[in-house]
């Protein structure tokens, strides 16, 4: 038995060496003396096992409470840390102190019964067994550690529902020790009476924990930023794996791409359409083209600003572990480009021109398919202009609430791409686009073809354009302006803020004259009428924080429409 005891502190010990190896001053204080205690747990084990005399066994009893009294309350401190939940440092202290007097009354077995009524060492079949009659403060001791215990695993449980910025791997693999060393500790000797299982719990847990401190080097946004020497503030970074799933990223990165912060730990970009359409090319490009540095520059426009991104590896020891996308904010650079470009002002005047001439000639062609495409629709007629009218009333009316935060260019482009919504209905043929009446399930299931089909037609007309933010606005306009924001929509079911912004505006606009319009197939329905629908479908049709613009925009509506009559 004695080897048993020995061969699991050796291994503590050999394992605790390691931690050490790859030890970084960010790690949490809490997980680096959980590596401390465990060896000094074995090794009053491994003293108990060799003890000959109740003193010399009562003195190795005395070592390894160690671990009973403080272990299960340094990984709940872990557990608190890496899940990311703050605890009060008052809570901290009471969690501590009570730690602390459960040890100390530890260290009086043998001298009164508060903890062991009596103990005697005595040979058993054999060997020398520690025979004790437990008194009330280990019954406390019992019941600190359960507690202890529920509340780390409620808190990884409330982690794994609740918090999508923790990696799902790094929680599985706090929760699998934690019960693995509860069940040592309380049925080891049930199931094995003549030798202990809690030093085995313990070898197996510093190997669980060993891996979440591989993970925690590449999911710690601190560390990464502390290894490539970046502050934090303006400059963002978001960091994957090599398989492109996402590990992490700081708040800047959140700011400019809000859709992160739904972005679940460990799952890829797939996950995110738009994070897909923006993101996952620079990556790919990278990985293809490495040593390609024009290619790894991605301007990105953010408020009052325009930032660098650029792809980099994240190292390993073999090889490398991922990808880190860094994001400088080039305002400054960018502004001197244009102070050099001030000497050729009047090149830049004609240049101006022609690009206006361009731009005008280039939204006239859109205007011009788009009326084209409204022609051959015999229950629309109208529909493009007094749809644009209604996104610009809306628009209008966010920045009037302030409902959200858009850029001067986010609002311009989404009145410009309003009359590209419903370009792919050039795809449906006449017989389904002119009926005069209601349509059949088949029917309308060819109908609803023209969302995909629109963003296709607009993805080919911008393709070559150099304003990827209008390119990117426009196809969702086309793509997304009939999905529902409780998912039940078409043509991909997306749900609440996976539908982009632009579309979610567009669809009030499109609904609301779709009511207040005279079809073929029906009259056109009173304001009254008209807004008690869209108000009851926010929330399930559509975006609920919506609700406030539609109703300031509303008395600007019906004076448009009422104008039309």
């Amino acid at each position: 038995m004695q080897t048993y005891y020995f061969i699991l502190f050796v291994l503590s010990a050999l394992l605790t060496g390691a931690y050490m190896l790859i030890w970084k001053k960010h790690y949490d204080v809490h997980l680096t003396l959980v590596f401390g205690v465990i060896p000094v747990t074995n090794l009053g084990f491994l003293l108990q096992a060799q003890a000959k005399t109740t003193e010399a066994a009562l003195f190795a009893t005395r070592f390894a409470y160690i671990g009973g009294c403080f272990l299960q309350l340094f990984i709940m401190l872990t557990i608190f840390s890496l899940c990311g939940i703050r605890v009060p440092k008052t809570l901290r202290v009471i969690f501590a102190g009570l730690s602390a007097a459960l040890f100390l009354t530890v260290q009086t077995i043998g001298r009164n019964t508060l903890f062991y009524r009596s103990a005697e060492l005595r040979e058993i079949n054999g060997r020398m067994v520690l025979v004790k009659e437990y008194g009330i403060m280990h019954t406390v001791f019992q019941i600190v550690v359960i507690a202890f215990f529920v509340i780390s695993i409620g808190t990884i449980i409330y982690s794994l529902i609740r918090k999508n910025q923790v990696s799902r791997k790094i929680l599985v693999s706090l929760l699998i020790p934690d019960i693995v060393c509860m069940l040592c500790f309380f049925l080891g000797r049930q199931i094995f009476p003549e030798i202990e299982l809690t030093p085995a719990g313990y070898v197996f847990a510093q190997i669980c924990y060993l891996f979440i401190t591989y993970r925690i080097s590449l999911y710690s946004v601190a560390d990464t930023a502390a290894e490539t020497m970046i502050q934090t503030g303006d400059t963002c970074f978001i960091t994957f794996d090599t398989r492109f799933n996402y590990l992490g990223s700081n708040s800047t990165a959140k700011k400019i791409f809000p859709e992160l912060r739904n972005l679940i730990v460990d799952l890829g970009l797939r996950h995110s359409r738009t994070l897909q359409q923006k993101i996952l090319p620079w990556l790919e490009q990278y990985r293809d083209h490495p040593q390609d540095a024009e290619k790894n520059r991605h301007f990105v426009p953010y408020g009052d600003k325009i930032y660098l991104f650029t792809v980099k590896s994240l190292p390993a020891r073999r090889g490398m572990k991922g990808y880190e996308i860094i994001g400088t904010d080039d305002t400054l650079d960018r502004a001197h480009i244009n102070l050099l470009e001030n000497f050729n002002e009047q090149l830049n005047q004609q240049v101006e021109e022609k690009t206006a001439h361009i731009v005008a000639m280039h939204n006239n062609l859109i205007m011009s398919m788009a009326t084209m495409v409204e022609s051959r629709d015999n229950s629309t007629g109208g529909h493009i202009r007094r749809t644009s009218e209604g996104v610009r009333l809306l628009i209008d009316a966010v920045k009037e609430t302030g409902a959200f935060e858009l850029s001067d260019t986010f609002c311009r482009n989404l009145i410009k791409a309003a009359p590209m919504h419903d370009l792919g209905k050039i795809a449906v043929e006449d017989a389904i686009l002119r009926k005069p009446g209601r349509f059949t399930p088949e029917e309308f299931a060819v109908m609803k073809t023209h969302a995909p089909e629109g963003a296709r037609i607009v993805h080919e007309i911008l393709k070559d354009t150099d304003d990827d933010e209008f390119h990117i606005l426009a196809e969702n306009v086309a793509h997304y302006h009939h999905e529902r924001w409780d998912g039940s929509g078409y043509p991909e079911g997306l749900k609440g803020e996976a539908i982009p912004l632009e579309a979610r505006i567009m669809a009030v606009a499109d609904v609301y004259d779709a009511l207040v319009s005279k079809r073929v197939y029906k009259e056109k329905m009173s304001f009254e009428k008209a807004d008690t629908i869209i108000r009851e479908g926010m929330g399930s049709q559509f975006d609920p924080a919506l609700e406030p613009v539609y109703l300031a925009a509303r008395p600007k509506l019906e004076a448009y429409y009422s104008s039309l009559e």
